[in-house]
C-alpha cells in the first residue's frame, strides 16, 4: 500500500517550473500538494494546514530555506513537518546546518520521480515507522 497516498506535501520554491515538477511527482503517487514561492509564503501555509512534508528549496527571496527551517521547527515543535530541503548546494558546512536545523533529508536540483518519491519514503519510513 501507498502510505504516501492521501499525504500534504508543500511545495516551496521561488521557481515555478521547480514547483510544477515536483508537483506532479507527488501528485501523481498519490499526494495532495500546495504551493509557496519563499518561506515567508511557506510558513503562512503551514499555519493555515499543517503538511505532512515541506519540501524546501534553499535559495528564496523573502526568507530562505534555512531561515524558514528554523521558523517551522520554533513554531511546530515536536508537531512540525518533516523538511526536505531541496538545493544545488553540496557543501559540508550547508549541510550541517540545514541537518542541526532539523531537516531530515536533502534532494540535490536536478531531481526526477525516482529520487524524490525515495526520500519522501525514507523520511516517512524514519517518522511513521514504515520499513
Amino acid at each position: 500500500m501507498n502510505h504516501l497516498a492521501g499525504r500534504l506535501c508543500l511545495i516551496v520554491d521561488d521557481s515555478r517550473t521547480v514547483r510544477r515538477i515536483a508537483r506532479t511527482i507527488v501528485e501523481d503517487a498519490g499526494m495532495r500538494t500546495r504551493e509557496a514561492a519563499d518561506g515567508l509564503e511557506a510558513l503562512s501555509a503551514c499555519r493555515d494546514e499543517r503538511p505532512d512534508y515541506v519540501l524546501l528549496d534553499w535559495n528564496m527571496p523573502n526568507m530562505n530555506g534555512l531561515d524558514c527551517l528554523k521558523a517551522i521547527r520554533r513554531e511546530f515543535g515536536d508537531t512540525a513537518p518533516s523538511v526536505i530541503l531541496c538545493t544545488t548546494e553540496n557543501e559540508p558546512d550547508f549541510i550541517i546546518s540545514a541537518i542541526e536545523a532539523g531537516a531530515e533529508e536533502f534532494v540535490m536540483k536536478p531531481f526526477d520521480a525516482d529520487i524524490l518519491l525515495g526520500k519522501l519514503t525514507q523520511v516517512s519510513s524514519s517518522t511513521d515507522g514504515y520499513s
